[in-house]
């Protein structure tokens, strides 16, 4: 069970960082178990992180802040094993190193920033930039599988849900597109055949010889009969 001054502080740091957020760190004790606090990592831009949601566990002991708590986390990540301790400087596998100053808050932007360094330590993994890169692009799916995730932190949930909604609605209109372009394919060839067999036609009546009209010719032999019959009459 929790000493009275452990629950205190845990209290008065929920308090503070409701009050005053920490940037990408998002951290609520379980209601069940002040002891066991849930938190969000948001991956830094810049970082093969970026655009990724790492969601873990602290385990705080009762003795807390005179003794260090227990980090874990669950969401795959590409930097460390997941339900794993971690070994910081800040968590339970170097008490001799733990400040009781420090706070949830410090705890996981140290978490943070460690998460950038390629050092290794007990609980780290080596992957690849560009696994970092897909499991951060997957992460805040696999994080609403988990149901205490959803319970805790619903405005992601609400987030994941916009962006799938999203993702249809892209999907969608793409899908609509390739279904009419070969129906416009196809109007546009017909209307090309059809311009081409209007051009066909218009060129061969301009270069087809009008005949002379059976009139006209006849006209003309009867003037040239007449002019050659004058002389004729005048004799």
């Amino acid at each position: 069970m929790a000493e009275k001054s452990c629950v205190k502080r845990l209290q008065k740091e929920y308090r503070a960082l409701c009050k005053e957020p920490v940037s990408h760190v998002v951290a609520r004790p379980s209601p069940s178990d002040i002891l066991e606090w849930h938190y969000v990592l948001e991956g830094s831009e810049g970082t093969p992180f970026a655009g990724g949601y790492y969601y873990g566990k602290i385990k705080f002991p009762p003795e807390y802040p005179y003794k260090p708590p227990g980090i874990i986390m669950i969401t795959p990540n590409g930097r460390f094993m997941t339900q794993k301790k971690i070994c910081l400087s800040m968590s339970d596998f170097h008490p001799e190193s733990w400040n009781p100053m420090w706070s949830v808050s410090s705890i996981l932007t140290g978490l943070l920033s460690f998460m950038t360094d390629n050092s290794p330590t007990t609980g780290s993994v080596n992957t690849t930039v560009a696994e970092k890169r897909r499991l951060a692009k997957d992460s805040l799916a696999f994080n609403c599988k988990n149901a205490a995730f959803r319970k805790l932190f619903p405005e992601y949930v609400e987030k994941h849900n916009q962006e799938l909604h999203s993702e249809q609605h892209v999907s969608s209109q793409a899908t609509q597109e390739d279904k009419s372009r070969p129906k416009l394919e196809k109007l546009g060839d017909s209307s090309m055949e059809d311009a081409k067999r209007v051009d066909a036609l218009q060129g061969a009546r301009r270069n087809r010889k009008q005949p002379f009209p059976t009139w006209m010719m006849v006209l003309l032999v009867s003037i040239f009969g007449v002019v050659m019959a004058l002389p004729l009459l005048q004799l």
